[in-house]
C-alpha cells in the first residue's frame, strides 16, 4: 500500500526534467561524434589507395628527390600527397618480365625503346678495331638517335652487356666467329665492347686476310674472326669475283675448318654471299675442270647441301662437352623502302628511326634459308644454339651505314653521299644493332 501522503506518479510517463536532461546529452554526444567523424575524415584515414606495385625500373635523381620533398609534408596535406602519385605513376613503369633465360626467353618478340639516357660503351673513335665501312660517325654521320635504342624482349629482361664479366666468362678461352663481312661486323663490336676495360699492354690484336685474333693477355683470353662468306669452299673466298663466276664448292670444308678446332666458343653465320639473285653455281670434287662441270641450283637447294656438309663437320668433330656452337641468324637488308611504307624512299637512305609496325617482314629477310636451318639444325646431334637477330634487327632500317662508309677502300665523296643508290643498307654502323646481338650472344653463355 502506499501512504495517502506520497502523489503516484502517471503510469508510462517520465518527469519533465529527466526528458529534459536526457535530450541535453543524446545531442551533446551527437555533437562530439559528428566533430570526431570530421577529425578522422581530415586525416585521410578513411582514404583508400591502391597497393604500391613492385617498381624494377631506377628512379631519376630529380624523382628521389621529389620522393624526399613528399615525406616531409604533413601527412595531412592531401593535395601534396596527390601530387606524389601522379609523379611516380607517370615517370614509373611496371616491369613483370622474368630474368633472362635462354630456354625460356624468345628474343625475337619485343620492341625498340628509345633510351637517350643510356650511351654505347665505345665509339668508332675511341675503338681503334672498327672498320672504316662500320665507322659512322667518323665518316660524317651526325644523327645520333639510332645510337640510343635498346632491344626489350616482351616476355624477360635482357641483362646489359657487361665487359668485365664477358672477360671474365671467356677467361682461358677462345671466341671464334666464322662467315662472312656480318659476321666481322659482329666481331668487330665484341672486341669494342670489352677491350676498353683492359689496359692498353694487356691486349693486343693481329689482322690477317682471313684469320684475325684480339688477345685479352690478362685473362688469356682470345677473341677472333675467321673469314668464310659461305663456310664451305668456293673460288671466290679469298680473291673476290664477279657474281656471275662464283662457284661454291660445296662438300668441301676441311682445308677451312682445320682452323676452327680447338676452339671453346664458336659463332657462325652465313646469308648474304648466297642472296645473289642469281642461281647459284655448284660444284663436288675439284675444282679442276673450271666452269665446265658445275651445276646450277636454286638459293635453297645449294644453300642446304653447303649447310649439310658443315653440320656434318661439326657432328664428326666438334666436342660439345669442350666447345659450345651458336648459329648466328640471317641479318636482314633493306635495300627496298616501299616494305616499310617508304613509296618514295630509296634503300635505307635518310632513314632516322625504326620500323615500328609489330612483326614487320621484309623482302630482305628470306624465310626459306631460314626454313633450312632449322631442318639441319635439328637433325644435328652436337646442340647449336640459335642467336635470333633478325626479327629484332628487321626493324632497324636506321642502323645501316648507308652512305657514311666506304667504297673500293674509298669515303664517298659529299656528291656521292646525295646520291641514295649508294646507300649500303647491308652492313651496320659501330656502336649500333651488332651490340645488341652480342648482348643476347652473352645472356646466353
Amino acid at each position: 500500500m502506499i501512504p495517502s501522503g506520497i502523489m503516484k506518479p502517471p503510469r508510462g510517463k517520465l518527469p519533465l526534467p529527466i526528458i529534459i536532461i536526457t535530450t541535453c546529452v543524446l545531442v551533446f554526444v551527437a555533437i562530439l561524434y559528428a566533430e570526431r567523424l570530421s577529425f578522422l575524415s581530415s586525416n585521410s584515414i578513411f582514404k583508400f589507395k591502391p597497393c604500391p606495385r613492385q617498381i624494377t625500373k631506377p628512379k631519376s635523381n630529380e624523382e628521389k628527390a621529389g620522393d624526399r620533398k613528399a615525406d616531409e609534408e604533413k601527412a595531412g596535406d592531401k593535395k601534396a600527397d596527390e601530387d606524389v602519385v601522379i609523379v611516380n605513376a607517370s615517370s614509373s613503369w611496371i616491369d613483370d618480365r622474368f630474368d633472362f633465360d635462354p630456354e625460356e626467353c624468345n628474343v625475337a618478340n619485343g620492341k625498340w625503346v628509345f633510351n637517350s639516357s643510356v650511351t654505347p660503351l665505345y665509339s668508332d673513335i675511341s675503338c681503334p678495331y672498327i672498320d672504316r665501312q662500320f665507322s659512322c660517325v667518323k665518316n660524317g654521320r651526325n644523327d645520333s638517335d639510332y645510337r640510343h635504342w635498346e632491344w626489350q624482349p616482351e616476355d624477360c629482361t635482357l641483362p646489359r652487356f657487361n665487359p668485365e664479366l664477358a672477360l671474365r666468362k671467356l677467361q682461358g678461352k677462345r671466341l671464334l666467329f666464322v662467315g662472312d663481312s656480318l659476321q666481322r661486323n659482329q666481331w668487330e663490336s665484341f672486341v669494342c665492347l670489352v677491350e676498353w676495360v683492359i689496359p692498353h699492354k694487356h691486349k693486343s690484336m693481329r689482322l690477317g686476310r682471313v684469320h684475325s685474333v684480339f688477345t685479352a693477355k690478362a685473362y688469356n683470353a682470345t677473341i677472333e674472326f675467321y673469314w668464310a662468306p659461305y663456310l664451305v669452299e668456293s673460288n671466290s673466298d679469298i680473291d673476290i669475283i664477279d657474281i656471275r663466276k662464283r662457284i661454291i664448292k660445296v662438300d668441301a670444308i676441311a682445308e677451312r675448318a682445320k682452323n676452327w678446332t680447338g676452339v671453346d666458343i664458336l659463332v657462325f653465320n652465313t646469308y648474304v654471299w648466297w642472296m645473289s639473285g642469281i642461281r647459284i653455281k655448284t660444284i663436288w670434287g675439284s675444282f679442276a675442270n673450271g666452269q665446265e662441270g658445275y651445276e646450277e641450283f636454286d638459293t635453297p637447294i645449294a644453300y642446304k647441301l653447303a649447310l649439310k656438309t658443315w653440320a656434318n663437320w661439326i657432328d664428326s668433330t666438334i666436342n660439345p662437352n669442350k666447345t659450345r656452337v651458336f648459329f648466328t641468324t640471317m641479318s636482314p637488308t633493306h635495300t627496298r623502302s616501299q616494305d616499310w611504307g617508304n613509296m618514295e624512299g630509296v634503300k635505307c637512305f635518310n632513314e632516322t628511326k625504326p620500323v615500328m609496325k609489330k612483326k614487320h617482314w621484309g623482302t630482305g629477310s628470306d624465310k626459306r634459308i631460314m626454313s633450312v636451318v632449322s631442318k639441319v639444325v635439328k637433325e644435328m646431334k652436337v646442340p647449336v644454339t640459335f642467336i635470333n637477330i633478325t626479327q629484332l634487327s628487321e626493324y632497324r632500317i636506321d642502323g645501316h651505314s648507308s652512305v657514311y662508309t666506304e667504297t673500293g677502300g674509298k669515303l664517298l665523296t659529299e656528291e656521292e653521299r646525295a646520291n641514295p643508290e649508294n646507300a649500303d643498307c647491308i652492313h651496320w654502323c659501330l656502336p649500333g644493332v651488332p651490340d645488341t646481338w652480342n648482348q643476347i650472344l652473352l645472356a646466353m653463355l
